[in-house]
């Protein structure tokens, strides 16, 4: 009688949607994530903006948090798997041997998260809050710590600089900056 109680609940497990990873052809997840949502699935594909020189001139872009991965979402029992490996692309559904394993619930939700609040972040700042940390990586300051102060503009910065025993305030390309790690 146990052994048919573990039987029906591994089989309510498989007819629960469950989230499982894809891998991506090369540099294809954008394409592969559109030709999935237009096949109505349902498709979770974290990015994050982050900020680009091109042409000389710093632009938001969207990027993958996982450059070769997405996340859909499928039914053991009702999704149709067929077409996925062959959406253009996809290379493969992750798994081990024949079987894709499932990408826990509580994975997705902390990113969905993330990526939210990382949206809503999102200021008048380039790349860097007010108070932190930055290195200093080109120029005559070089491999020097400053406190970031404010954003001038698209392309420039405010740092303070400690230097003889006193905060001085200094100008520079924001591309000059980096995150103290």
């Amino acid at each position: 009688m146990s052994d048919q109680s573990a039987d029906d609940e591994f089989f309510e497990g498989d007819a629960t949607p469950r989230w499982y990873l894809i891998q991506c052809k090369g540099g294809e997840s954008f394409r592969a994530s559109e030709h999935l949502n237009n096949q109505d699935y349902e498709v979770f594909h974290p990015v994050l903006q982050v900020q680009k020189k091109r042409r000389g001139k710093l632009e938001w872009l969207d990027e993958p948090l996982f450059p070769y991965y997405l996340f859909i979402r499928l039914d053991r029992l009702a999704s149709n798997w067929r077409p996925i490996r062959s959406t253009r692309g996809v290379l493969r559904l992750v798994g081990f041997g024949n079987e894709p394993l499932p990408v826990a619930d509580e994975l997705i939700d902390a990113l969905r998260k993330s990526s939210l609040e990382t949206a809503s972040s999102r200021d008048g700042n380039v790349y860097f809050r007010a108070g932190e940390i930055v290195e200093i990586t080109e120029g005559p300051f070089r491999a020097l710590q400053a406190v970031f102060e404010s954003q001038k503009g698209e392309e420039r910065a405010i740092v303070l600089l400690n230097m003889l025993h006193n905060q001085q305030r200094l100008e520079m390309p924001v591309h000059h900056l980096r995150r103290q790690e």
